[in-house]
């Protein structure tokens, strides 16, 4: 077995580095002295900046200007981005760019790919539903009249969705009974949108759709779409928490290698080093169900359970070991890492956001239990 990844897969990494390398984390208002939403838009130059570093199209066929790598490809550089809290809707675009490529129509495809690895037309999911825990597309319903669909229902907490210029919606189909993708542009007649703040200080959007009418074009009816682009969503948001709690733990171990008592730096100290140890084992074990589910994904690989029992124990892994990574970060800052100067609050902010979006551990624990109980182990 080969463990290590390609050439191609480590030539992003190179390259989301050097994007990622000017990036400040604390480049916008600290969210705990922020009322609002720290910012009315994602950071654009950063957006740029990743399309020509030809970041947003990793995913993508060459037809399409893409570089057509896979998901651990994407994983890769989304853990890069984490590390300097990087605004933008890097996992969004790009998994609903791949839902559209491997499940759209060609008329879709030829309007949307292109301009979405070049940056021009950002994509976005609601994927967290009414209240983050149940299945996104039962909080929506669509019925087909003719060659229209018709959507009614709310989408919360939806990222970016103030900003994109589409929002995926999944709904459930009056006539099939399964999920289907629908593609709403923004500002559409029959959709509200409003504003909710994340724990980021990032602004959300509540969509609402009142008898929203898309043509077929845009919407995605193929069995499966859905839950391929809600595994993608939630393994990149375990690749955003693994890259999130490696550099806090070295923000930690940088400051208890400086910081002393009694003459010696706290980092010498037994209590300290055995809880940094600990974090390091949670980083480790997130690390490995990660690629486990990436690697599930990315190659269709058969196991004892589908690949969503290997995405549920990854999700449960990101959610609870971000957790205590920050939290024993802030312990062993002290009262400094309660400083607002300091960016160790503002990885705390973006930890419990990733700790809960697309469901917490309890969900994802409640999924890997269904698929237990359905699924004799040999």
């Amino acid at each position: 077995m080969d463990f290590s990844f390609s050439e191609e897969q480590q030539a992003a990494v190179e390259a989301a580095r050097a994007v990622f390398a000017g990036v400040a984390p604390d480049g916008v208002p600290s969210p705990a002295l922020t009322a609002g939403a720290v910012a009315d838009d994602f950071d654009r130059t950063l957006w740029g900046k990743l399309a020509d570093a030809d970041l947003l199209s990793l995913l993508l066929d060459a037809r399409y200007g893409g570089a057509g790598l896979d998901a651990i490809a994407l994983c890769l550089v989304l853990r890069e981005s984490a590390k300097v809290l990087a605004r933008v809707p890097l996992l969004e675009s790009s998994a609903a760019a791949l839902a559209v490529q491997t499940y759209g129509g060609e008329e879709l495809k030829a309007e949307l790919l292109a301009r979405a690895g070049q940056g021009e037309t950002v994509l976005t999911v609601a994927a967290n539903g009414r209240t983050g825990h149940d299945g996104a597309e039962l909080a929506v319903t669509a019925r087909r009249e003719g060659d229209v669909w018709v959507l009614d229902g709310v989408q919360t907490a939806v990222p970016w969705g103030c900003n994109a210029d589409f929002v995926v919606v999944p709904a459930l189909s009056t006539g099939s009974g399964r999920a289907v993708l629908a593609l709403v542009p923004r500002g559409h007649e029959g959709t509200a949108l409003a504003e909710q703040v994340s724990t980021t200080g990032e602004r959300l959007g509540e969509l609402r759709l009142d008898s929203v009418r898309l043509t077929a074009r845009n919407v995605i009816d193929a069995d499966g779409a859905w839950e391929s682009l809600r595994d993608l969503l939630a393994t990149g948001t375990c690749a955003l928490a693994l890259g999130l709690g490696e550099r806090v733990l070295g923000m930690t171990s940088e400051y208890t290698s400086k910081r002393e008592q009694f003459g010696f730096p706290v980092a010498t100290f037994q209590a300290v080093a055995v809880q940094a140890a600990d974090r390091y084992v949670d980083l480790r074990a997130m690390e490995a169900t990660l690629w486990q589910a990436a690697w599930r994904i990315s190659t269709g690989a058969g196991g004892a359970l589908p690949a969503s029992g290997d995405i549920a124990v990854a999700k449960i892994w990101a959610s609870e070991g971000v957790r205590r990574v920050v939290q024993t970060a802030q312990h062993l800052h002290g009262g400094f890492g309660a400083d607002t100067d300091y960016p160790l609050h503002r990885y705390h902010a973006w930890a419990k956001h990733l700790e809960l979006s697309l469901g917490p551990a309890a969900a994802h624990e409640e999924t890997l239990g269904d698929l237990l109980a359905a699924h004799a182990l040999a």
